[in-house]
């Protein structure tokens, strides 16, 4: 025990010396970033069926808006319940017994992934800097974090393409049984907003690995990145109709969650539209569905931890990606020796914290994603001073700026049922709670309808291990926060969704399993 509790003393301070260095690792990594297109060609706008760009067949399109500027970048066009039939029917077509897809070798479909991923790469700083015009996050996290996870993801799950074999299993009589892990068929795949690029390639990795086709819908506020990445699918040679991307609002994803030759549905979202899909899969023809939902995750501190590291990383778990992020540490959990100093760092950290035009290599923070987005953010604000909490840092739009930009935030004394506390807010404000005791603090941590992801911060690793078998969360960090890889399955327990993202555990989600009985000739006597 004592070796332990040096080994965790050793990776705190080790800790402690990687946040006091963070600007400078900051500056290595501007330093060898190649510049931004910070006018990106747009060169796809159209549904991707087939492996061909069509219009709508109602015609209709809608804009794309940069949420820096707020005006529009480009017209898309909007996929309707037609247009949905028509790529579920592709899908269909290239999922069939017999077609090129199902016809060819396992190993062959992770060739096809590592050479989309290879495309990516190619084309990285173009895709990056898409995404930062439609999305509006920092170019530097737009090319350092999403692009590079993105093409690791599909490497990954384009090595268990070969590998995600049944068993041979001893069976009762003179029988020989075995499984096969066989792919689901057509899935349905709806991405959201936060994250286009990573999501996408989250859903299309297991999907593709284990033989499905997909028709996918990127969100309506950030489509680009999702159909220029359709175009390279087709370049990679992925046969006609393996996947197909629409573009369009939510009545393309209902179409898709309702459509009786739609096998399996994947969604990333918020726990209400979660709960609809859910609803309507039961609608046609039971089908399977995995959903990553909202959060409201609780973020630890205990007294014995570095106050440095936990202050900064406390305030990456909440303010990376302009706190658009499903696993945000939105209820700081502070024990009272040190709540008062934490609020004074926190408060102060925030006040620094660099945000504008998100293609400036310095600035940390762009706007959030739309208008809508914004003004659900300054109303919880709003709640969280007439309930009583105390504002410390920020809780503005700048009135320097346009876009859809908010201070980054910091309230203090937050109470358990102040809606800042019990709802997702999905942006730049962190709630900071004050607790004594660590059952205390497990039972609040838990009474949530939430269950995403959680962390704890502490030098004593037998508290560490207490409180993480008593939080009920998918993902429970320890001295670190949205520490993520391909290899960790990641998703939610209660109203965060069910159903795994990354690792082996993805591909169940994709997966049949079929046992087969033979019936073994008997010598003749």
């Amino acid at each position: 025990m004592l070796r332990l509790i040096k080994s965790i003393n050793v990776v705190q301070n080790t800790n402690k010396i990687l946040a006091s260095s963070l600007q400078q690792q900051r500056t290595a990594n501007y330093s060898a970033m190649p510049e931004p297109q910070t006018t990106p060609d747009i060169l796809y706008t159209g549904l991707f069926i087939n492996n061909e760009w069509h219009k709508s067949v109602t015609g209709k399109t809608f804009p794309s808006i940069n949420p820096t500027t707020e005006k529009a970048i480009a017209e898309v066009q909007r996929a309707g319940k037609e247009d949905v039939d028509l790529a579920v029917q592709a899908a269909r077509d290239a999922f069939r017994l017999g077609s090129r897809w199902r016809r060819m070798d396992a190993s062959d479909r992770g060739n096809l992934i590592n050479r989309l991923a290879d495309l990516i790469e190619r084309d990285r700083v173009y895709l990056a800097s898409l995404e930062t015009l439609d999305n509006g996050k920092p170019y530097s996290m737009s090319y350092n974090v999403d692009l590079p996870m993105s093409i690791k993801n599909l490497r990954y799950f384009a090595g268990w393409a070969d590998k995600n074999h049944g068993k041979t299993i001893p069976m009762d009589g003179d029988f020989f049984a075995y499984t096969r892990h066989e792919p689901v068929g057509v899935c349905a795949q709806i991405i959201p907003w936060n994250f286009p690029i990573l999501m996408m390639a989250w859903k299309l990795g297991p999907a593709l690995a284990t033989g499905n086709t997909v028709v996918l819908k990127p969100a309506e506020q950030t489509s680009l990145t999702a159909l220029y990445i359709a175009q390279l699918i087709k370049e990679a040679g992925f046969p006609e109709g393996v996947v197909n991307v629409l573009s369009g609002y939510g009545d393309a994803g209902a179409a898709l969650a309702n459509h009786y030759n739609v096998d399996k549905v994947a969604f990333t979202g918020s726990t209400e539209v979660g709960k609809l899909i859910q609803q309507a899969s039961g609608n046609t023809n039971l089908k399977r569905v995995t959903l990553e939902l909202g959060g409201k995750s609780p973020n630890i501190v205990l007294a014995d931890t570095d106050m440095d590291y936990a202050v900064e990383t406390s305030h990456f778990g909440l303010f990376f990606n302009m706190g658009q992020c499903c696993c945000a540490g939105s209820r700081t959990f502070v024990e009272e020796k040190i709540y008062d100093e934490f609020v004074e760092r926190s408060a102060e950290r925030a006040r620094k914290r660099r945000f504008g035009n998100p293609f400036d290599l310095n600035v940390e923070q762009g706007p959030q994603v739309d208008e809508e987005q914004l003004q659900k953010i300054l109303q919880l604000i709003d709640s969280g001073k007439q309930q009583g909490a105390k504002l410390i840092a920020g809780g503005a739009r700048p009135n320097e700026l346009p876009g859809y930009f908010v201070q980054p935030t910091v309230f203090a004394d937050v109470q358990d049922d102040m809606r800042i506390a019990r709802e997702e807010i999905f942006g730049p404000v962190q709630q900071i709670i004050r607790f004594k005791k660590l059952d205390e603090v497990i039972e609040r941590a838990n009474n949530s309808d939430y269950g995403l992801a959680a962390a704890v911060f502490t030098k004593d690793i037998d508290k560490a291990n207490y409180i993480v078998q008593g939080l009920r969360a998918g993902t429970v960090w320890v001295n670190t926060y949205n520490s993520l890889a391909s290899q960790v399955p990641f998703g939610g327990f209660k109203m965060s969704g069910h159903g795994r993202e990354n690792g082996e555990y993805a591909l169940r989600n994709y997966t049949e399993v079929k046992s087969v009985i033979v019936k073994l000739a008997q010598k003749n006597s």
